[in-house]
């Protein structure tokens, strides 16, 4: 876990560690980060002690899945 929402920034990549989603900080709202998926979709807020920082290639996994269901290339 980490030392709360301070620690991430905007636009950085991070886990919630009570599903395991990939999400990017999109901005806080109350006590809560919010957080989107890679490749858009609906955001959704996680407490900031329920957070990691996500390695880089699981933030490439969850792009590639992203690209792949939306049937596109980048």
């Amino acid at each position: 876990m980490n030392a709360g929402a301070a620690a991430y920034a905007v636009g950085a990549y991070v886990v919630d560690s009570r599903d395991g989603r990939i999400g990017r900080v999109m901005g806080r709202q109350g006590p809560c980060l919010q957080l989107c998926p890679p490749g858009g979709g609906r955001e959704w807020d996680c407490p900031p002690e329920a957070l990691a920082p996500a390695a880089p290639r699981d933030v490439l996994r969850a792009r590639v899945r992203a690209v792949n269901r939306d049937g596109r290339l980048p």
